[in-house]
């Protein structure tokens, strides 16, 4: 995100990249962030606490004017648990994720027709691949 941050800034837009990730973050070194050391997928807060995500959200919101200096990164205060237990968890066991496929997934068939357009192949061509897979559920605001 922080070198799409960076071209977007190039074209006078402010932006505030949020994160879970301090290391990744200070690596890509966007124009501005805000940290917050909750698992990831869960930068904006916990599921179901609105509350706590509008508070999240406007702490992040006053980096704009806190951050003075390119590459700054506000550190929010929140905490996922008193106890961070949930940092052990996350960082160890088994790799549950798909394997990896060398092939592209369509979701559509009308997918599968449009990239085979864009690259200019036969759509016979991308016929044997899958059409796509069922996607993770995630929460939303």
């Amino acid at each position: 995100m922080g070198l799409i941050a960076r071209q977007i800034e190039a074209a006078g837009i402010p932006t505030l990249c949020m994160t879970s990730a301090l290391d990744i973050t200070q690596a890509v070194c966007p124009p501005r962030a805000a940290f917050l050391d909750y698992p990831l997928g869960h930068t904006t807060g916990k599921p179901h606490e609105p509350a706590l995500q509008r508070a999240i959200l406007r702490q992040a919101l006053a980096a704009f004017t806190a951050l003075t200096a390119p590459g700054g990164i506000a550190i929010l205060p929140f905490e996922w648990s008193a106890d961070h237990a949930w940092q052990d968890t996350a960082q160890r066991g088994p790799d549950d994720r798909r394997p990896r496929d060398d092939t592209p997934q369509y979701q559509t068939v009308e997918d599968r027709q449009r990239a085979a357009l864009l690259a200019d192949k036969p759509i016979e061509a991308l016929e044997g691949q899958p059409a796509g897979r069922p996607s993770r559920a995630h929460t939303s605001l």
